[in-house]
């Protein structure tokens, strides 16, 4: 017999929607342009799947981030970590020997 997936929803009257499938739903939702009657089982679906509440909580986050336009500032240690990061893959592209290269 087959396990049935624990993340196995019925949303919009479609049986068997999974958690990739309502967060296609997730611009509509956040802009308020889901109908009310799918917002109500989203709403639901999101007090039980933390994965889900999770991200549509970083998506909110994100966009009021964004609409405020402000620069944030970094945490320093993430701000070097992020910075050698970034300098470790700039090195294994080969873009810095060729920045260096051409002056």
């Amino acid at each position: 017999m087959a396990r049935k997936n624990p993340r196995t929803h019925a949303i919009g009257g479609r049986h068997g929607a999974r958690c990739g499938e309502l967060l296609a739903l997730l611009n509509e939702y956040i802009d308020g342009e889901v109908d009310p009657s799918i917002c109500k089982e989203l709403e639901n679906h999101l007090a039980k799947c933390n994965p889900c509440r999770v991200v549509v909580d970083n998506v909110r986050k994100t966009i009021t981030l964004y609409r405020k336009d402000e620069p944030c500032d970094l945490p320093a240690g993430f701000r070097s970590r992020l910075h050698a990061a970034l300098r470790n893959c700039w090195k294994e592209t080969g873009h810095g020997k060729k920045r260096r290269e051409s002056r």
